[in-house]
């Protein structure tokens, strides 16, 4: 017997600055896990997943990370996976240099 799905985000590096990024609906990769596609069905997080995997000359390192529905779009739910949403401890440096990302 299998185990339920539990919903995900496809979640990978930019290449060009090192960023954590996520895939979103459109297909496109941006900085901020809210903007991310929760993906409720296992198979549909398949297909983005190899969607992902496909852009070896944009991204590296695709995986499905879990998550869950958050009041601004998905959350990370593993610290590991809050720890790379808010960017590098580095307090001025990439993500954690802009305002808005207080909250995920």
């Amino acid at each position: 017997m299998s185990s339920a799905f539990t919903p995900k985000v496809v979640t990978a590096n930019d290449l060009e600055c090192g960023d954590v990024v996520y895939l979103t609906a459109g297909g496109q990769w941006v900085r901020q896990h809210r903007d991310a596609e929760l993906l409720l069905d296992a198979d549909h997080a398949a297909a983005r997943l190899i969607l992902a995997e496909a852009q070896h000359g944009q991204i590296v390192g695709a995986y499905l990370a879990d998550a869950i529905t958050g009041q601004h779009g998905p959350k990370p739910v593993h610290f590991r996976e809050v720890f790379r949403a808010r960017g590098p401890s580095n307090l001025f440096h990439g993500k954690q240099s802009e305002q808005n990302n207080v909250s995920i």
